[in-house]
């Protein structure tokens, strides 16, 4: 079965009231449409995952990030093939998220994290992030 490296942004930060809220993303495209996940993308070749980070957070979303620490590796079975996702704590520099790929996107506080129907590799991580 072949393996699709990919790397995803857990972009992080504060509500007007201070809570800590995610980004979540509902995909635009593909077999996948309408699932929601964490964005990112592809690894290309001679790139660090968090250089390949960085890359596809500007072009899905015309935002620069800085990432910070790894929260895990998610390894997925999908039916064609396996899912090798280095999954990063991020936060915004600069940029508004502006949406190019997805089909929508929300703010979600950690009690809200199941409020949206996740795709099966991003299932995972809900447990990780919301404590």
């Amino acid at each position: 079965m072949k393996t699709v490296r990919v790397v995803a942004a857990v972009i992080k930060a504060l509500n007007e009231n201070g809570d800590p809220i995610i980004f979540a993303t509902q995909r635009g495209y593909g077999d996948f449409k309408g699932g929601w996940e964490f964005p990112g993308g592809k690894i290309e070749d001679g790139e660090t995952p968090q250089e390949a980070l960085k890359r596809e957070i500007m072009e899905e979303l015309d935002t620069e990030i800085t990432v910070g620490e790894l929260i895990e590796t998610v390894e997925y079975d999908y039916p064609t093939f396996h899912l090798s996702m280095d999954c990063f704590w991020c936060e915004i520099v600069k940029g508004d998220l502006v949406l190019k790929e997805h089909e929508a996107a929300k703010w979600l506080k950690s009690d809200e994290l199941n409020s949206v129907d996740w795709l099966p590799a991003d299932v995972s991580l809900i447990d990780k992030i919301s404590k």
